[in-house]
């Protein structure tokens, strides 16, 4: 009878802490990561005799989740634009870059929102854009692609590397990624409190379509 009542406290007891388990998981935690290193030389974008230029349509997205130990925040960019040089129908041969309003910031809680865009975070009065540029997309496994290029943000410049899905379709290019990034490597290093510390590692979550330019 004492074992039995032993294992139904251990059974409610899991029960109990089941939420706080779930929401406590790093949602980066799974994600490839990112290579980080130095600024490269900026490579030559491809010249228009060289591809067809595209632009990226408002069916884009550019978004984050970040956390902390009691859970995690979903995030974004409402404002941004791309280009892309496509090249031979070939990603491979082709470039993109995209420009980031960071004053367009958006997360889940208004209050963050405001926390995100002050000088703890991105600091968006001083760094109003942030900014990406491609070095090289290189194929990769599974038949995705590495895509390799310059991020300018929060007034740091890095190359990084992340693994990316890229469709060229009629008339479209469809491009996702998802990867983990650590935000101390762009000067991003507020803490959080001290019993509810905020993790270095951010999940980032690209969908963009790119249409022709007219």
């Amino acid at each position: 009878m004492f074992a039995s009542r032993n294992r139904q406290l251990l059974t409610l007891f899991t029960f109990l802490l089941l939420p706080l388990a779930i929401g406590c998981a790093d949602p980066a935690a799974d994600a490839p990561q990112a290579t980080v290193g130095e600024a490269a030389p900026p490579a030559e974008m491809a010249m228009a005799d060289e591809g067809v230029p595209y632009v990226m349509t408002s069916d884009s997205t550019i978004g984050f989740v970040g956390s902390k130990v009691t859970g995690s925040h979903e995030g974004g960019f409402e404002s941004f634009a791309g280009s892309i040089w496509l090249v031979d129908g070939d990603p491979e041969s082709s470039s993109f870059e995209v420009e980031i309003d960071t004053t367009s910031l958006w997360a889940d809680d208004e209050r963050l929102t405001g926390h995100l865009k002050s000088a703890d975070f991105f600091e968006v009065e001083t760094y109003p854009t942030a900014a990406f540029t491609s070095s090289s997309i290189e194929s990769g496994e599974e038949g995705g692609y590495t895509v390799t290029g310059n991020l300018e943000l929060h007034g740091v410049t890095k190359q990084i590397s992340f693994p990316a899905q890229i469709e060229v379709g009629d008339g479209e290019i469809l491009a996702s990624a998802e990867f983990a990034i650590k935000r101390f490597d762009f000067d991003i290093v507020y803490p959080g409190k001290a019993e509810d510390l905020i993790r270095d590692d951010v999940l980032v979550k690209l969908d963009l379509v790119a249409a022709p330019a007219v």
